[in-house]
């Protein structure tokens, strides 16, 4: 069995998934409640941003921390860029 991997950026992308977690939530009250459909849009983008963004903290910490890579900063720094489009 794999060890846990905690990294210091884990709290941090935690923190993000819960907030579009209660994001989401709430969408889902919006639309029981019959809000808008532009609001509810808007609030649904902004659970994705979220989500994303999480996901590329978490890329990008595992590329700093978890892979061996022995290429140069500007190497790791270009992974770091393309990773933006997975």
């Amino acid at each position: 069995m794999t060890p846990p991997s905690v990294h210091a950026s884990h709290p941090a992308v935690v923190a993000r998934l819960k907030r579009a977690e209660g994001h989401l939530r709430s969408v889902t009250a919006m639309i029981q409640a019959g809000q808008p459909c532009l609001d509810i849009a808007q609030q649904l983008h902004a659970v994705e941003k979220a989500v994303a963004n999480a996901k590329r903290v978490l890329i990008h910490d595992h590329m700093d921390h978890c892979l061996d890579t022995k290429g140069s900063d500007t190497d790791r720094a270009e992974l770091k860029a393309i990773s933006r489009y997975l």
